[in-house]
């Protein structure tokens, strides 16, 4: 999508000025994993407008493989304008007709998935459209090609008016993912005011890998491997906005790099941090030497780094 924030940050109503900037959860992970030097492809849909040629141009400039990217001339590049207030952002979405909301199963087909060592979806796809939907039910079939991760990415306005429950929906979808990411507060939204890390295991027991991620608290990885847990460094937060995204896709270098369950939730932490230090979604990863260091440090460095 194509995202317009206020310039200089403040409340939306208020703003003057309003810089355009790209966005998207799945287009966030694949910039990050080219970052992290992992070969990334991101396959979606843009209109044919001057907002879709500026969203393509970014992403493939991040080094990501866009040969996937289909444009639609009978639909336009989603839109979404973000709301800076005290302690959080909120989002305002313009997807509905958009030219990602009329991708559907076909997709799957696409000889742009084929060899893919894994394929990554979120749960802001299946609220888009019931195309949408049907896509994400059948990526996750259980004949499916490619592993999959899921990150939950609850986004509660995408589902006004849904036909069915954000809850009951992203749950089933999240059970039949190999890999799961989710965050302990969307967690309680969704599945219950009082869970913890291990309920949300309970919840959700199929996954091979979960990681429940506790805002700038600590991330939680149930692995074949057992359970590990690994606090988040201290950061000044300029903007929350697209943390998760990075986070996701630092484990996912991790996992893909051969790393252990804790080196990959510090590539996450590290990737997250890189984010939150930015008013867009992407932040400046540490310097090469520097993140080396942070994954082998012990965790009383790792703690006070």
């Amino acid at each position: 999508m194509a995202a317009m924030a206020p310039e200089p940050v403040g409340a939306l109503d208020s703003a003057g000025l309003l810089r355009v900037d790209v966005a998207g959860a799945e287009s966030n992970v694949a910039v990050y994993l080219a970052d992290h030097g992992i070969p990334v492809r991101w396959v979606s849909a843009l209109g044919d407008d001057p907002f879709g040629r500026l969203v393509k141009r970014h992403v493939a400039a991040g080094g990501v493989d866009v040969d996937g990217v289909r444009t639609d001339p009978r639909h336009p590049t989603g839109l979404l304008f973000k709301d800076p207030g005290p302690g959080s952002t909120r989002v305002h979405y313009y997807r509905g007709n958009s030219a990602a909301a009329a991708l559907g199963p076909a997709l799957l087909a696409d000889d742009a998935l084929r060899g893919a060592r894994l394929l990554h979806l979120t749960g802001i796809t299946p609220a888009l459209s019931p195309s949408c939907h049907a896509l994400v039910e059948q990526a996750l079939a259980a004949d499916r090609p490619w592993p999959v991760s899921f990150d939950v990415n609850h986004r509660p306005a995408l589902w006004t008016g849904a036909p069915e429950p954000a809850g009951d929906v992203l749950r089933t979808l999240a059970d039949r993912a190999d890999l799961v990411f989710v965050g302990l507060d969307e967690a309680r939204a969704l599945w219950g005011a009082g869970l913890t890390p291990d309920g949300v295991r309970g919840l959700l027991p199929h996954p091979r890998t979960l990681v429940v991620k506790d805002a700038d608290r600590a991330a939680t990885a149930y692995t074949p491997a057992g359970r590990h847990t690994v606090p988040a460094p201290r950061v000044d937060v300029v903007e929350p906005v697209g943390a998760g995204d990075a986070f996701a896709a630092g484990y996912l270098a991790g996992v893909l790099r051969g790393d252990d369950p804790v080196r990959a939730l510090r590539r996450g932490h590290l990737t997250a941090a890189s984010a939150l230090r930015v008013t867009g979604d992407h932040g400046t990863l540490p310097p090469p030497d520097t993140t080396a260091r942070l994954l082998a440090a012990d965790p009383a460095t790792w703690t006070t780094h």
